[in-house]
């Protein structure tokens, strides 16, 4: 984007709360539950797989899990405070997988990026995007058959935005780069949404 936008300055804020783009809170936002207010722009770009994944080297030490039940002999990393996209994924996952919410973590945290570099780390079992995983070359995903979750993506902008050159840049720009890191890995269960 910067290569085609030079004068572009970027401020990237990483947090799972969803800022008031009526506000002006932000600019442009990518959302991964659907978009509910009023006078925005609002692109579904697609499902993002997840699944179960763990560092080889965790693996090495505790073994894989055998079945969803065992997860309660190893370090699970999750959420702290579930947010509005953890909990709609919950309320999918109850119905499936009854019980597994109640799994004690070992390691919570609300940040994506700390969850990931803990699973990176070898320090336990998590979550995470199957594209990001397949990524490293290092993290196994555990129970392909037992956990499939997808996580819908919107990119999304105040409505009054759409003419203005850099918002429109930045949000044609996130719809290009998402939509093609979303086609890397269909997701297994299509959203309703």
């Amino acid at each position: 984007m910067r290569a085609r936008h030079p004068e572009l300055v970027i401020e990237l804020v990483l947090s799972n709360s969803l800022d008031n783009l009526l506000q002006r809170d932000a600019d442009v936002a990518i959302r991964m539950v659907e978009p509910d207010q009023q006078a925005l722009v609002v692109r579904k770009i697609g499902s993002i797989a997840l699944g179960l994944h763990a560092h080889r080297e965790y693996l090495e030490r505790q073994g894989a899990p055998l079945d969803l039940a065992d997860l309660s002999r190893h370090s699970v990393i999750g959420f702290d405070r579930p947010s509005p996209a953890i909990r709609a994924m919950a309320q999918r996952m109850a119905q499936r997988v009854p019980g597994f919410l109640e799994t004690p973590f070992a390691l919570r945290t609300d940040s994506d990026l700390a969850q990931l570099a803990a699973i990176e780390a070898g320090f336990g079992v998590g979550i995470c995007q199957i594209p990001l995983a397949r990524r490293n070359s290092g993290l196994v995903r555990l129970l392909p058959d037992s956990l499939e979750l997808s996580m819908g993506v919107w990119v999304a902008m105040h409505e009054d935005l759409r003419s203005t050159p850099r918002c429109r840049a930045v949000f044609d720009g996130l719809v290009a780069g998402l939509s093609a890191y979303v086609a890397e890995v269909p997701p297994a269960i299509t959203e309703s949404a």
